[in-house]
């Protein structure tokens, strides 16, 4: 084990980065060394002792082991192609990764040409219930795994001022629910239960003031009879005084048991034919966001990095989670089952 300290810089700073500088300065592994954004206050702002307006200035005066991308889609690329010109060891980016199919393969080829790690952020299979399901899975406390279900209440869609406070883009994406919210827990059921064989979508806008889709059923099949449901609603809560802390309520059954997540975030294990549960997770105070999982993203790859690790989600194994998400939206358009 290396006891060297990791040094990171940032390149982003917008609504949700406060969540990726303040795990990283938290981390007794990492060094935040600088922060670039194309509006130089919003670098400043975030603290780190470096600031400048671009990737390029950044690494030219810094040497960096990880480059954090913390932009929208369509900068994704261009900054891929910056940071592996600098000798870094890894790179992170944010989802929705790239703005298409043929950007990530790029992306990818790119980073592997240069012999870089490249790792998608996609935190949520790191949040605490769900590394507790994916735990019970392999005790195999609940016999055969036949469904998994999860009901995304986020309540911050209704209305004609939907997602203003926050993040006001989402009101223009022409995909809302599946490409920004939903990818999650395509990611998440292909952590648990594995990549499904076929998928078949019913995807709605209810509200009049955003243009893309903010309900939607999507139905993930697998050859030997399992199933997973994913019911996504924005405009709708679930029973928590934090409706983004787990962004919902989960089900997780098999022949033996069933696994409940709440909405606090608490797990509780039932077993078949009884009406008494046992705490597998109780409800804590998680500090930064969701349940920490952006912290534990991070330092699942610090740990790679420092401990030899293997990693998970890197940029190439997560292509089959954006050719899922396009086969949800070509199901949703067709009315018909698509296969994998």
């Amino acid at each position: 084990m290396s006891t060297q300290a990791i040094r990171v810089a940032c390149l982003g700073a917008g609504y949700f980065s406060q969540f990726h500088y303040e795990a990283w300065e938290r981390n007794p592994r990492t060094q935040l060394i600088a922060s670039a954004d194309n509006d130089l206050q919003k670098a400043i702002a975030t603290g780190a002792a470096g600031t400048y307006q671009n990737l390029h200035e950044l690494l030219q005066s810094h040497t960096v082991d990880i480059v954090d991308i913390i932009t929208p889609p369509p900068t994704h690329l261009e900054s891929i192609k910056t940071a592996v010109q600098y000798p870094v060891k890894a790179i992170i980016c944010q989802k929705p990764f790239c703005s298409s199919l043929s950007e990530a393969q790029e992306a990818i080829r790119i980073a592997a040409n240069a012999d870089i790690p490249l790792i998608v952020h996609e935190n949520f299979r790191f949040q605490p219930w769900f590394r507790c399901f994916k735990q019970a899975i392999t005790q195999e406390l609940l016999g055969d795994v036949l469904q998994f279900t999860f009901r995304l209440r986020t309540g911050d869609g209704q209305g004609a001022n939907a997602y203003l406070e926050r993040q006001p883009y989402f009101r223009e994406m022409p995909r809302l629910l599946m490409h920004e919210t939903g990818v999650h827990y395509v990611d998440t059921v292909r952590y648990l239960l594995g990549n499904a064989e076929h998928v078949y979508a019913d995807l709605r806008t209810l509200n009049p003031v955003i243009k893309g889709e903010d309900a939607g059923y999507v139905v993930f099949g697998y050859n030997d009879g399992k199933r997973a449901l994913l019911d996504g609603n924005r405009l709708l809560d679930h029973q928590s005084t934090n409706t983004r802390l787990t962004f919902g309520e989960a089900l997780l059954e098999g022949t033996r048991a069933t696994l409940t997540l709440r909405g606090d975030g608490q797990v509780s294990l039932r077993p078949l034919g009884s009406t008494q549960s046992s705490e597998l997770l109780a409800p804590q105070d998680w500090p930064g966001f969701a349940g920490d999982c952006v912290y534990a993203l991070q330092d699942h790859v610090v740990n790679a990095l420092l401990d030899d690790t293997p990693l998970e989600n890197t940029a190439e194994d997560y292509l089959s989670v954006m050719q899922t998400v396009e086969a949800i939206y070509d199901s949703a358009e067709s009315g018909q089952k698509q296969y994998l």
